[in-house]
């Protein structure tokens, strides 16, 4: 190589691929006709930049083999910006490349210098990342989208996505277990989108009554019911300008789901027992721990209304699904409470973090500061056990680096041995090492294989 930064272009008109490879000089670039090279070539040269063209073998007019592609682009490097460009029906095809996870889009045929200047920004802002990331490590920071405490890929992929949604307008659903932080991650999609100086205005449907829910979301006139004595605006109206947040959705009833809908297609309101329509303009966010497509089959939630919410759909994973997110989370909630609940404790003890890190926490991220801030109030030393958090006795395994390395190393050389029946070489390809170091692994770990 020659030093300097690759770019893999996945295409399989060996015309353009040539074309590309001469413009961008500035980069190496590596050419991929298929998804098995492009698969193969990232995991040996982990570039930090790909395009992608949707349309490749088997399937060159239609986009199957492309997602597939880029699915598997971001399974094994979710930090690589991947630049989709197609020609299969732009518009849709964007709006699903973004969704799933691509940096950006570009609609063929393809311009050059446009085309280079988005890969020069992918290149810059990859840099960037890397080197934030960095000093992150060094500082101790651990936030991202305006306060989400996580270091965890998952997590970080969802961030990546909702500060893409941001800078639209269109409606973003999320969905997630209770705890997960649902709440926070609509608040971060405010503060960063340009509505971010306007009003953030949450409502959980689930916490009002039926009877009051319709009022609480469109307000009602002086007069309108007993006890109305007097104008009231509602979340709908107070939100604009800005972004509201209907936390537990899929507790709102059928018959207000009608009304919200009709909001959604005209963006207009009438408060209850009036009779003017009033224009909002407000950015939608949704949430629930429900599932709304089961709830669409059976009749429960509409369809339409559905359509309507879920123009973007991020999930939340449970904490327990987070890799060491739960003990950075636990320290994050001691600095936090610590000073005003009792100043003398300063950190996690070893027994303390092995607990939190072992332990599933079906509550999530709402049930761990609750164990933590309790942990503070009772904790005697300077550091909180795991008898503190209410965790002795439980099984868990000390984390040892090269106990977890190995066990890691041994699952990825049988599942690639797996893969590849044995082969050598093509294990070897599917690792992204050579054949020596393979042979090295197996004799170290004991395995053997037919090659």
């Amino acid at each position: 190589m020659s030093g300097k930064p690759i770019l893999l272009v996945v295409e399989d008109d060996a015309g353009l691929a040539r074309q590309l490879r001469w413009a961008y000089e500035d980069y190496e670039v590596l050419v991929a006709g298929d998804r098995a090279s492009a698969i193969e070539a990232l995991r040996l040269h982990e570039p930090a930049v790909v395009t992608l063209d949707l349309g490749l073998p088997p399937d060159p007019d239609g986009t199957t083999e492309g997602f597939a592609t880029l699915a598997e682009i971001r399974a094994l490097k979710p930090d690589t910006k991947v630049i989709v460009a197609s020609g299969h029906e732009a518009p849709e095809s964007a709006r699903d490349a973004i969704a799933r996870g691509a940096w950006d889009f570009y609609a063929k045929p393809v311009d050059i210098d446009t085309l280079g200047l988005i890969v020069a920004r992918a290149f810059h802002v990859h840099a960037l990342e890397a080197e934030n990331a960095r000093l992150a490590a060094l500082t101790g920071g651990d936030t991202v989208l305006g306060g989400l405490v996580t270091a965890a890929p998952e997590m970080l992929k969802v961030a990546r996505t909702v500060e893409r949604v941001a800078q639209t307008d269109v409606s973003l659903l999320v969905l997630g277990a209770s705890g997960t932080g649902k709440e926070l991650v609509a608040r971060g999609l405010h503060e960063a989108s340009r509505r971010g100086k306007g009003p953030f205005v949450a409502i959980n449907c689930a916490a009002i009554p039926e009877t009051l829910l319709e009022s609480e979301l469109f307000g009602h006139e002086k007069g309108a019911f007993t006890g109305a004595v007097r104008t009231v605006e509602g979340k709908i109206e107070l939100a604009s300008g800005g972004t509201l947040f209907l936390d537990e959705i899929g507790d709102v009833p059928l018959p207000l789901q009608v009304k919200l809908l009709r909001f959604l297609q005209e963006r207009v309101i009438e408060r209850i027992g009036g009779r003017r329509a009033l224009p909002v303009d407000v950015r939608i966010v949704c949430a629930t721990h429900r599932d709304l497509e089961a709830m669409v089959a059976e009749g429960s939630f509409r369809e339409d209304l559905w359509y309507r919410l879920a123009e973007m759909v991020v999930r939340l994973p449970t904490l327990a699904d987070r890799a060491g997110d739960a003990v950075l989370l636990a320290r994050h909630f001691l600095r936090r409470h610590a000073p005003a609940i009792n100043p003398q404790v300063k950190g996690l003890a070893p027994d303390a973090a092995d607990a939190i890190a072992a332990a599933r926490w079906p509550g999530n991220v709402r049930e761990l500061e609750n164990r933590v801030k309790r942990a503070i109030i009772m904790a005697e030393g300077k550091a909180l056990t795991a008898e503190d958090l209410d965790l002795a006795g439980g099984a868990f395994e000390a984390l040892n680096l090269r106990s977890v390395r190995e066990a890691a190393d041994r699952k990825a050389i049988g599942e690639a041995l797996a893969r590849a029946d044995g082969n050598i070489s093509q294990t070897a390809r599917l690792l992204g090492i050579s054949r020596p170091t393979l042979y090295d692994l197996l004799k170290a770990y004991g395995l053997s294989a037919v090659g």
